[in-house]
């Protein structure tokens, strides 16, 4: 079937309807990456060398993973679960877990993951960092993994904005992978999880510093969005529309331009050119080939939306942070989409918000964060209000742990912050300003893993 040619567009719109799973089989998949870095010199780790991206993910294998080679090098690693780690273009470090029921169970990976890491890093003197932007080095001083992937992108990237090159190299988030049981629970989470996906950019906030400078933003990483390629990125108005549906997104992807076909362990440049294309036959190049289901995924997978779908629903605007706030996120989006009354009271607080409006607060959040304006409230105060949404949510799942903890309690730190109005990144400012003596280098040794 996945090597079966993929010629009209029902093929690919079955695809989509099979990610359809009963409510009993959704599971929650949490991606988050950080900085690796020389603890000596703070710089970010070459792939080669004694303090290298290759030799920490040797190193990780004693933990039980499979290296995943391209040309002969180690560029990833992978458990039968399903979980891997991964390396971004300029070696940020990447668990994509495993598919798990409860919030606890993506939490024990969480911190499971980075005790492996951790033990590496102490043998190898290096650190790794949780943040959304890359804080002291400039762009040009970040190396590049050997992957043929990111060759293209490197060489595309730049036609079509000018922040392309540093979401890349510089940036590092955290994110949620959800199930849906029907294409009509999907169009509500996809509306829900966009309208709120800014409230959730200014709680997680944590990307102040450009350069060993502030930025000027709160969420650089976020900015770093808004000018990387307008064809594959963005807050999807369309979603919105009374005939959204599967086959308005499978419109949409067929319209991104490629990067790529990945062929015998290699992959061939077919940057800005079309699927529709692909799909006729009449690629440039490739005349009389078809692709795979395989091939749709791949290029699925260069569409940079805030949310964005396939077989299930990712939830992409956080930045990268300490290790309690990767749990956070899961609940976050797991108490609002998860159970139905929590998601009816999500629908109900934004459904009447305009495509303008959601639009506005997504180019602001990114400057002002919590202290947005959004029509005579602000977006502490939407917080607030979507937070106590999300601990009913968790609170009716009623999942608890072995000492009977139901999963509310990873709410906590961002509870704290919404009510204190204090985004993680405005607390590395006032530290940068006052006891570091405006000087970013200690973010390197009082915010590591």
């Amino acid at each position: 079937m996945n090597n079966d040619p993929v010629t009209d567009k029902d093929i690919l719109l079955c695809y989509m309807h099979d990610g359809c799973k009963a409510p009993e089989a959704w599971r929650i998949g949490t991606e988050h990456e950080k900085f690796a870095y020389d603890l000596e010199t703070l710089k970010p780790l070459p792939y080669e060398g004694e303090k290298s991206i290759r030799n920490l993910l040797e190193a990780l294998q004693r933990f039980d993973w499979e290296p995943v080679l391209e040309n002969g090098n180690i560029i990833a690693l992978k458990k039968s679960d399903g979980s891997s780690v991964t390396l971004e273009p300029a070696g940020q470090l990447e668990l994509s877990g495993a598919a798990v029921e409860t919030i606890h169970q993506t939490c024990y990976e969480v911190n499971q993951h980075l005790s492996q890491v951790k033990t590496v890093a102490r043998e190898m003197d290096i650190g790794f960092l949780g943040l959304g932007y890359q804080p002291k080095w400039p762009r040009t001083d970040m190396p590049w993994m050997p992957k043929g992937r990111y060759k293209i992108m490197r060489e595309y990237m730049p036609k079509k904005g000018s922040m392309g090159l540093e979401m890349m190299q510089a940036t590092c988030t955290v994110q949620v992978n959800l199930d849906f049981d029907s294409e009509e629970t999907m169009i509500q989470m996809f509306r829900i999880a966009l309208a709120l996906q800014p409230i959730a950019t200014a709680l997680w906030a944590n990307s102040p510093f450009k350069e060993s400078k502030p930025s000027g933003f709160l969420s650089y990483r976020s900015h770093v969005w808004t000018d990387t390629d307008p064809d594959r990125c963005g807050m999807l108005d369309f979603v919105f529309d009374d005939d959204f549906g599967f086959e308005r997104y499978v419109d949409y992807i067929l319209d991104v331009p490629m990067y790529f076909i990945y062929r015998d362990g290699k992959y061939l440049d077919v940057s800005g050119k079309s699927f529709r294309d692909y799909m006729a036959g009449k690629l440039d190049g490739f005349e009389g080939q078809y692709p795979t289901i395989k091939d749709w995924e791949d290029h699925m997978s260069t569409a940079f939306p805030e949310v964005r779908l396939k077989k299930f629903l990712e939830m992409r605007g956080a930045d990268g942070g300490p290790w309690a706030r990767l749990c956070a996120l899961s609940a976050f989006w797991v108490g609002l989409l998860y159970d139905d009354e929590a998601r009816n009271a999500a629908w109900d607080l934004i459904e009447d918000w305009s495509v303008e409006e959601i639009s506005a607060l997504r180019d602001n959040v990114p400057q002002t964060a919590l202290k947005t304006p959004f029509r005579n409230r602000t977006v502490r105060e939407i917080a607030l209000d979507v937070l106590l949404i999300a601990r009913k949510g968790l609170k009716n799942r009623a999942r608890f742990d072995s000492a009977g903890m139901d999963e509310t309690h990873f709410l906590k730190p961002m509870n704290r912050i919404a009510e204190s109005g204090f985004t993680p990144a405005e607390e590395l400012l006032s530290a940068y300003e006052h006891r570091w003596e405006q000087n970013v280098d200690p973010v390197f040794l009082e915010y590591a893993y």
